[in-house]
């Protein structure tokens, strides 16, 4: 199941970088394009990127790790993966290994102030009434959101709607294995 879904991931990330590619790329006077990927030399816009990571905090400890796990795959320039990290992978080859640093504006943000609500305590299930407890919930257009327990009050518990790695510098060390690079014609 897990090679499956792996598979699922990788065969997605190819789709997206065919369409991404497709569509910034243009077309000529109405000449449809081919998009061939080929083995590429360098990370850059529009590549698919394979990583190895292991990701800590200002501590040291370990937060997020690939050890273990199939390498996670993206396409540079499109976001998939926190700017400040895919700003330094830019220009590695395969077997490349850097340590980055990502400072909180670079990664999930700093905190804002004003993502903090409270909510009556018998909305919330009785077994998140602690704080550190992570909920889910839906946006208005029904899209889940993750929320986080702040505080407890008397009759009202105090959600964070930040990322939990707002405010966070984080410190990656990270192996490029495989890049894929698009050919348009």
């Amino acid at each position: 199941m897990k090679k499956l879904l792996s598979l699922l991931v990788m065969s997605g990330a190819a789709l997206a970088a065919l369409f991404f590619l497709t569509n910034n790329t243009g077309s000529r006077a109405g000449i449809a394009q081919t998009v061939t990927l080929k083995p590429g030399g360098a990370v850059q816009e529009g590549s698919i990127v394979s990583i190895e990571y292991t990701l800590t905090d200002e501590t040291g400890k370990v937060i997020d790790s690939s050890a273990g796990k199939e390498p996670l795959t993206y396409i540079q320039g499109a976001g998939q993966i926190v700017h400040g990290l895919e700003k330094e992978l830019a220009g590695l080859k395969v077997g490349d290994q850097k340590k980055v640093q990502v400072k909180p504006e670079e990664g999930y943000g700093l905190p804002d102030p004003t993502a903090f609500q409270e909510i009556p305590k018998e909305k919330v299930p009785p077994d998140a009434h602690k704080v550190g407890a992570m909920l889910m919930t839906k946006s208005p257009q029904g899209q889940a959101v993750a929320l986080r327990v702040s505080e407890i009050k008397e009759k009202t518990i105090v959600v964070d709607f930040n990322h939990p790695l707002a405010g966070k510098t984080l410190n990656f060390e990270v192996k490029v294995v495989d890049i894929k690079a698009a050919d348009t014609r």
